[in-house]
């Protein structure tokens, strides 16, 4: 059976994936703390991801964690949903009948 990980949502900018995973390890041994960031700025986006070594401690942090402060911000813990499998993204614009290109003029 798949680990399932806990999805945290309303970081401060300033949580880092160490003070991430510090803070729930209050609760029970970490296997992985992530804060996501932006892939242009390198900024977080707010939220992030932990997995616990043993799947009983995550109902634990969603108790004793959710609505807890951390870095100066309440923070939301809440199990996280599978990730989709999203069709890939195609911007060559072919269902307009262009070349993916700028619009043609039709006068």
């Amino acid at each position: 059976m798949a680990q399932q990980n806990l999805f945290i949502g309303s970081l401060a900018y300033a949580t880092t994936d160490d003070t991430l995973k510090a803070f729930f390890e209050q609760v029970g041994e970490v296997e992985s703390a992530r804060v996501i960031t932006d892939r242009d700025s390198g900024r977080s986006k707010g939220f992030g991801f932990v997995e616990f070594k043993n799947d009983a401690d995550n109902q634990k942090a969603i108790d004793s964690l959710d609505g807890k402060e951390l870095d100066g911000r309440a923070i939301s813990v809440g199990l996280a949903r599978p990730k989709e499998d999203r069709p890939k993204r195609d911007f060559s614009n072919n269902d307009r009948g262009g070349n993916g290109s700028f619009r043609q003029r039709s006068w």
